[in-house]
């Protein structure tokens, strides 16, 4: 295994880390963002106004996004496995 090798795997993986974070992340970003704007405007300062809907938020991403998000894992792990013996020899 040489070092190019595990440097090409460290890549896959952040980028895969970062393609399957972004959609929970944007919509949650977003709605934090809208709430902010909500909050600015009407003056109230209340805390669980500003983490109920980023909560509601990312159970609907993970609901409508999440057997997505498992299937690209499980392609990753399950080539990542296979490669070993390939690395070692």
């Amino acid at each position: 295994m040489t070092s190019q090798m595990v440097l090409t795997i460290g890549r896959e993986a952040l980028t895969l880390l970062l393609m399957i974070a972004m959609p929970v992340l944007g919509v949650v970003m977003g709605v934090g963002l809208l709430v902010s704007i909500f909050q600015a405007v009407t003056q109230i300062h209340e805390a669980t106004l500003a983490f109920v809907p980023k909560l509601i938020a990312a159970m609907v991403v993970f609901s409508v996004v999440g057997p997505w998000m498992l299937s690209t894992l499980v392609d990753y792990i399950r080539r990542t496995i296979e490669s070993i013996p390939a690395m070692m020899g």
